[in-house]
């Protein structure tokens, strides 16, 4: 992991090289990268375990604390997001070319996530008439907007949803 320094809200021109941090210990394979709301709890996407790595960030110390597995739904996770307070986590699946979605009963703890099976099948929402190869998830401020990589296509995805952070499975429509 890069850490960088900007001189300007937003403005990756003024970066600035702060340190580097290696989660090989965890993943010889980082796919994405997420954090919680006040900065204190980062979270990476593992291809090699098909796990999500949380870690905690105070300063310059970071520290693995634990991981949990998403293989069960996808073996080629590749990006993940959080709702605003941490008790839903988005995983984008390559191998599906789905958005797993899991509920925390703790916010921003891993080990407190339970797939959530919309569908009754074991999928998430599908994305793959959009994208054969989905690699990002970001949400909107205040969730009613979901935005999906493709990787392949060099595309961005974008969905209304019918409420903040819900993809309801079938109810998303492409904007």
């Amino acid at each position: 992991i890069n850490e960088y320094t900007l001189s300007t809200a937003f403005d990756v021109s003024s970066a600035s090289f702060v340190r580097r941090y290696s989660v090989s210990s965890q993943d010889n394979d980082p796919q994405g990268i997420a954090f919680n709301s006040n900065g204190t709890k980062m979270f990476v996407v593992g291809d090699d375990g098909n796990d999500i790595n949380e870690y905690t960030y105070s300063g310059t110390a970071i520290s693995f604390v634990r991981r949990y597995l998403v293989r069960s739904q996808d073996t080629k996770p590749r990006g993940l997001a959080f709702n605003n307070d941490g008790t839903k986590m988005f995983v984008v699946g390559d191998d599906g070319n789905d958005i797993n979605e899991y509920t925390l009963s703790t916010a921003f703890d891993v080990s407190s996530a339970s797939f959530v099976d919309g569908n009754g099948d074991g999928t998430g929402f599908s994305v793959a008439s959009q994208t054969p190869t989905p690699s990002g998830i970001a949400f909107n401020n205040d969730g009613t907007k979901m935005f999906v990589t493709d990787r392949g296509g060099a595309d961005v995805h974008s969905y209304d949803l019918d409420a903040p952070f819900d993809i309801g499975f079938t109810d998303p429509i492409l904007s």
